[in-house]
Order: C-alpha cells, then structure tokens, then sequence
C-alpha cells in the first residue's frame, strides 16, 4: 500500500488490486494534482454525489459523500456521521468520517472532525491500522483532544494532516504541529515523500508518521 499526502486533508491511497482512492481533495481556487483516482471521499455532506466534479483528477471517479456502506471494485468503506466543530455542529455542522476496509489493512481518513467522538463513532470505524488525524484545524480538535482520539481507537500509524505548512498555495488558515507532536509524546521524524507498507510492516505499538505534501515547496 501506498499513501501519499498533497497538503491539507488531501490524500492519495493505492493498493495493488483495489480502485485508486483520493481522500478528501481541495475545494480551494488550487489546481488539483493530475493523478488517477476512482474513488472520491469528501468530508462536506453532499445532496447529490454525482454532480460533483473534481477538475484535474485523472479518471471517472465515483464521488462518496454521506454517511453509510459501501463497495466498490472489492473496497469496503464505512462513512461515519460526525461533528466539524466543538459545539454539536452548531458552528461547522457535520462532517463524514471514511474507514476504507482493505481486508489486511484498514485506513481511517478523519475528515473534518472537530470533537473528541463517542465509543459508538469510534466502534463503527472498526480495526483502524492507519489514521489520518486532523490537528491544526481552527476551533476544532486540540493537540489534547487529538491525543485522545488516536488513545481512544489505537492505531498502529497515526500520519497527522490538516496543519500549517510552509509554503503552501491555500489560503486557509492552520495551526502548527509540533503542539501536538509534544502532547502525544512523538519524536521528530523525518517527513517522507511517501508511506509505502504491507501489513507485516504494521508495528504492535502506535507510531507517528509524517508526510512530505506533494507538489508543494
């Protein structure tokens, strides 16, 4: 498997044998990157997936964007309903939360959330071996909240997405990261242009990965 990272929530997945997934792709005046994709995941709830074009995108992706089951090309994903903000989604309103099943592997993508989630939320996600946790986002988790939701489903690789990054074409605001690299205890580690792994790779106790943004700097 291989998971590459394009700046803020924005992700590629590959898997030999399984559609192309791009995670969470930006909605900003920035070009999306020419990659091949089959299936979108967005976190911002959509009355009508289909209509959705993601220009730049190479390929005829299927667009997810609500709560529910599905399969595709033999992927399972579960979107789970959650909150963008502190306060029950009176601020942000909700957000989708993707647990992509890939039978060895599974990979949860965070989305917005703004909210340490309940036991529930956290159960419908399954056996989470990778977590794409968002952490510099305004007025939503904080590096303690974070730390406690990676405590809560205890992956074996957290890669932290969704925080302040030099040189970066969006116009969005961000925090840093090393507040929460200092609250969960992780070390500095080099950023990676890519996280290439199988799931004999996957290590027994949780480790932090960074990513390199793509096409960035």
């Amino acid at each position: 498997m291989e998971i590459t990272w394009y700046g803020l929530g924005m992700f590629r997945i590959t898997e030999r044998g399984y559609p192309a997934v791009i995670a969470e792709p930006w909605e900003a005046d920035v070009p999306l990157p020419k990659v091949r994709a089959d299936i979108v995941t967005t976190s911002h709830i959509l009355d009508d997936p289909r209509t959705k074009h993601w220009k730049g995108l190479r390929g005829s992706p299927v667009t997810l964007a609500a709560p529910g089951e599905y399969e595709i090309g033999g992927l399972f994903i579960t979107g789970v309903a959650a909150f963008a903000d502190r306060k029950n989604g009176a601020e942000q309103g909700e957000t989708v939360l993707y647990a992509l099943n890939y039978g060895a592997i599974t990979v949860a993508h965070l989305g917005r959330l703004g909210h340490v989630p309940s036991q529930s939320t956290v159960e419908k996600l399954g056996n989470v071996n990778v977590l794409l946790l968002p952490v510099g986002l305004p007025d939503a988790l904080t590096p303690a909240m974070a730390a406690e939701v990676v405590n809560m489903i205890e992956p074996n690789i957290v890669i932290p997405m969704e925080y302040k990054v030099e040189r970066a074409p969006f116009k969005v605001a961000r925090r840093p990261l090393r507040p929460f690299l200092k609250e969960i205890g992780g070390q500095d580690v080099e950023p990676r242009p890519s996280f290439k792994f199988n799931a004999r790779d996957l290590p027994e106790e949780t480790q932090i990965v960074l990513l390199r943004p793509q096409g960035i700097g």
